[in-house]
């Protein structure tokens, strides 16, 4: 521990090199990572923060929430079905809408906006499943015409107390909690009663006489076994169940966003792989010379090796710290696209590049155990 501390004080300069070059990278795989889970809970997040544990799609959808239907029929099937404690309707459907904020535009075509309306039933058998559970300020919808919105969007007019109007008709949805985390293909979105999203349905197409669920909202009977369920729900004609996970993964677009920047992500450690690698390879064949003076004296092989990897571990450590800093600083300025500070990210961060780093330091590791002592005695040795 002292060999390494007495080297890293006097070679600062290549050392803080090394932190800060780390440090860079951990904050872009950081940041990466950041950006990948906000634009998919931009996608998905109503999907992922709702109360009902299984969803069950029209099997023609093909597990998309846009082009799912049940049926009446179907409904009662499900509901029937042994194992299955409450059924509740959930509605879905993008409407064009005015907000405070809009409305205030001088441009005409500036005051309509896109968002995605979500109803659900706030009484019966299947009350309060489809529920927002990520609520920050204000309360659930308690009657028809109230409805929680999207943190995201408050400053655009989806704050409490807001009126949002349905148009053209301008069916008016007032406003009265804010969830986070809760918005679906990157669109405000607002989670109202089933009645006020049937209205609003109908105000989009007033010749709808019966407007059905776009997914059922299930809860499972106590000790049921959920894959066993989901099995008999979906041999069923014409439906298919899924888990809450097993719908957010099948999402439009989350595997394809979530592909590409693994692969930046995958690219960025690779890169760190080799900075530090290089970095600690080129130290050790520098001093290659004060090694072999060191073997020549006594100091046993381990001894080097041990100080080798606490000198990358703590570069490696400043470097994660530097890293989480820069995270932490610029993350406020960077979360309308989603990113934050979450701790045991930084943390699973931390350890990964750790274990990068010591994996890296192999080669520097081979060349110090293959130090002859015995070249300290020639001049040959000593400057190789």
């Amino acid at each position: 521990m002292l060999l390494a501390l007495s080297e890293i004080r006097r070679a600062k300069a290549r050392f803080t090199a090394l932190a800060l070059a780390v440090g860079l990278l951990v904050f872009l795989v950081l940041f990466q990572q950041g950006l990948r889970d906000g634009l998919i809970t931009q996608f998905i997040g109503a999907l992922r923060n709702q109360s009902a544990p299984v969803l069950v799609y029209g099997e023609q959808a093909r597990q998309n929430l846009e082009g799912s239907q049940i049926s009446p029929d179907q409904q009662a099937a499900v509901a029937g079905m042994e194992g299955v404690a409450r059924v509740g309707r959930l509605g879905e459907g993008t409407f064009t809408v005015s907000t405070p904020v809009t409305r205030a535009e001088s441009d005409p075509d500036d005051r309509l906006i896109d968002a995605v309306i979500f109803g659900y039933d706030l009484d019966g058998p299947g009350a309060g499943l489809g529920a927002p559970t990520t609520l920050t300020a204000g309360r659930l919808p308690t009657a028809t015409g109230e409805a929680v919105a999207s943190e995201r969007n408050r400053d655009e007019g989806f704050d409490v107390g807001d009126v949002v109007r349905v148009e053209p008709a301008g069916l008016e949805i007032t406003v009265v909690g804010v969830a986070t985390d809760v918005n679906y293909s990157v669109a405000p979105t607002l989670f109202t009663s089933w009645n006020t999203y049937a209205e609003a349905r109908r105000v989009r197409n007033p010749d709808a006489v019966d407007v059905y669920p776009t997914v059922l909202a299930l809860e499972l009977a106590d000790g049921v076994d959920e894959g066993d369920a989901l099995a008999r729900i979906t041999a069923l004609e014409g439906v298919e169940a899924l888990t809450r996970q097993q719908a957010v993964d099948a999402s439009p677009g989350v595997a394809a966003v979530s592909q590409s920047l693994n692969t930046v992500i995958g690219l960025l450690l690779l890169t760190a792989l080799l900075v530090i690698g290089l970095f600690v390879l080129i130290i050790t064949v520098q001093k290659a010379s004060a090694l072999t003076l060191l073997r020549a004296i006594g100091a046993r092989r381990s001894t080097l090796v041990r100080a080798l990897l606490t000198q990358t571990s703590l570069v490696v450590g400043a470097g994660v710290v530097i890293g989480s800093v820069l995270l932490a600083l610029l993350a406020p300025a960077a979360s309308s696209i989603g990113v934050q500070f979450r701790l045991g990210q930084v943390l699973g961060m931390g350890v990964v590049t750790l274990a990068l780093s010591l994996l890296a330091s192999w080669a520097a590791v081979r060349r110090v155990l293959r130090i002859d002592p015995i070249a300290a005695t020639t001049t040959q040795g000593l400057l190789r």
